[in-house]
Parts: structure tokens; sequence; C-alpha cells
């Protein structure tokens, strides 16, 4: 049996957005997913692999840490500044923020994901929904 998306959502020129169910394939669909949607969109390799490390991470935090399924929504925004990022968001159900200050040892198997969002984003946070929170970052789209 294939394992596939609950649902995508909605998709519109500059942006897209879908549901995975809380199950172990959940990454690797959400992998696809941007990959797909991002080469849909012409973006970079450069930016198409860091999107999917970075969501990796996050989906992978999602169905180790929260119940249920797991938004994640894709934007092409242009700041005031007139600098382009890709805008990508990760929400699951669970209200409390990631622990950000962690330091794995090098044997430990966990703890590198918000590290390598916070070193490899222009900027990520967090916000709280009504049933859960958003984990979001910004991948500028040149330079």
């Amino acid at each position: 049996m294939l394992w596939e998306v609950v649902g995508l959502i909605d998709t519109e020129d500059e942006s897209a957005e879908w549901i995975l169910p809380a199950e172990p394939g959940a990454v690797r669909v959400a992998r696809h997913d941007v990959r797909d949607t991002l080469r849909a969109w012409r973006l970079s390799p450069g930016v198409e692999d860091t999107a999917m490390l970075l969501v990796s991470e996050l989906v992978t935090n999602s169905l180790t840490y929260a119940p249920g399924p797991i938004g994640m929504r894709l934007e092409l925004r242009t700041l005031p500044d007139r600098e382009e990022v890709l805008l990508v968001e990760i929400s699951d159900q669970r209200p409390e923020a990631p622990i950000v200050q962690r330091t794995p040892g090098p044997e430990d198997e966990r703890g590198r994901g918000l590290q390598l969002v916070a070193r490899s984003a222009r900027r990520w946070g967090t916000r709280r929904g009504k049933t859960g929170k958003t984990v979001w970052f910004e991948l500028p789209l040149h330079g």
C-alpha cells in the first residue's frame, strides 16, 4: 500500500499547504512535496536542498513530540526591503515551543535539528496557535 498525504489543502502560484498524518512516512512525503513544489517554482537547487533538510528536521520533531496531524506550508514572499524569501511553516498540536538551548554531545542522535534551522535560515521562530504551535523559517532566494 502506498502511503499518501492526508491532503493538499491549497496551492496557488506562490503558496502551497498540506496536512500530513503523524506517521513515520511523513518525513519522506514532506521532502518530496517540498522538492516537487520548489522545482515547479523554479527555485535554485541550493534553496531546494536546504528547505528539504530543514523540513525533514522539523517534521521529525513534530512526529517525535506532538500528537496528531502535521501542517506544512510554503510561501514565496517579497519583504519590505525587496528581498525575496521562501517562508516554510511546520505546525503541530503541541503548544510548547521547542527547546532551543540544547547542546548535544558527539554521540547523541538527537538535538541538532533546531541548531541546523538557526544556522541555515535567514530568520526563524515559533508562534502559538489555538491548538498548537508553528515553527517557521525563511530562506533567501538569491545570494
